[in-house]
C-alpha cells in the first residue's frame, strides 16, 4: 500500500518548467539545443513560442508582411499558457506549426506529449505575467547587439525566404525597438543570465548537471 502510494505520487509530480528568452538572435536556441542533445528527448520536451504566433489566414501575403512580430500582440501567448498547464497536469497537447515563409500557421499540428522537464523558449516569454510564473526556472541568453543582427540576417535568408533588405528593414523598423521595450527590461525577471549564449560551456555544464538532477528525481 505504501509503494502504491508513493508510485502515484511520483506519477501526479509536476514537471520542471524552464523558460529560455534572449533577444532575437543571442543563442538561446543553441543553448536548448545543447541542452536536449544532453538529456535526450525522452525525458526533456521543448516549446517554442515562435509556433503560437496567430493564425494569419484570413490576411493577405501583403497584410502578413506588415505585421509586426516583435511585438506581444503577434503571438497567441493565452494558447501556450494552457498548453503549458495541460502539460502541467500529464495531458498531451495539439502544439501549432507556424510556416515563416507563408507568415501564417500550417494547417497541420504536433502532438506533444508531457515530460518531467519542459523547456519554453522565445524572445517575448518573460513579457507575460502569467507566463512568466509558470516557470520554475527563468534563464535569459545575453548578447551584444551586433552579433545578433548578424545571425538574424543569416537566419531570415537562409531559413524563412527574406532578402538582406527586409532583413535589415525589419531589424531597424520592429526587432530593435521591441527589443528594447519588451525584451531587455524583463531579463530583471531572470533566475540566471547566461553571456555569450551557445558558447558559453561553463554554464551550459551547470545547467545540464542541475536538469539532470531533476530529471532524475522524477
Amino acid at each position: 500500500m505504501l509503494q502504491s502510494e508513493s508510485m502515484s505520487k511520483r506519477n501526479l509530480q509536476k514537471p520542471f518548467i524552464i523558460g529560455v528568452a534572449g533577444g532575437t538572435g543571442s543563442g538561446k536556441t543553441t543553448v536548448v539545443k545543447n541542452l536536449l542533445r544532453i538529456l535526450k528527448d525522452q525525458s526533456v520536451i521543448c516549446i517554442s513560442h515562435d509556433d503560437y504566433y496567430n493564425d494569419q489566414k484570413h490576411l493577405t501575403m501583403a497584410e502578413r508582411i506588415k505585421v509586426n512580430y516583435d511585438h506581444p500582440s503577434s503571438l497567441e501567448t493565452s494558447l501556450l499558457v494552457s498548453h503549458l498547464q495541460q502539460l502541467a497536469d500529464g495531458e498531451s497537447i495539439k502544439k501549432p506549426i507556424y510556416d515563416f515563409v507563408e507568415n501564417t500557421r500550417a494547417s497541420t499540428t504536433k502532438t506533444v506529449h508531457s515530460a518531467p522537464v519542459i523547456i519554453v523558449e522565445g524572445i517575448l516569454i518573460f513579457e507575460s505575467k502569467e507566463l512568466r510564473h509558470m516557470f520554475n526556472l527563468k534563464i535569459f541568453v545575453d548578447t551584444d547587439a551586433d552579433i545578433r543582427l548578424i545571425r538574424k540576417i543569416n537566419r531570415d535568408i537562409l531559413e524563412r525566404g527574406r532578402t538582406l533588405e527586409s532583413g535589415i528593414t525589419q531589424y531597424l523598423t520592429a526587432t530593435r525597438p521591441m527589443h528594447l521595450e519588451f525584451v531587455e527590461p524583463n531579463k530583471r525577471y531572470a533566475d540566471i543570465i547566461i553571456p555569450e549564449g551557445g558558447e558559453n560551456q561553463v554554464a551550459l555544464e551547470l545547467l545540464q548537471a542541475r536538469i539532470k538532477e531533476i530529471v532524475n528525481r522524477s
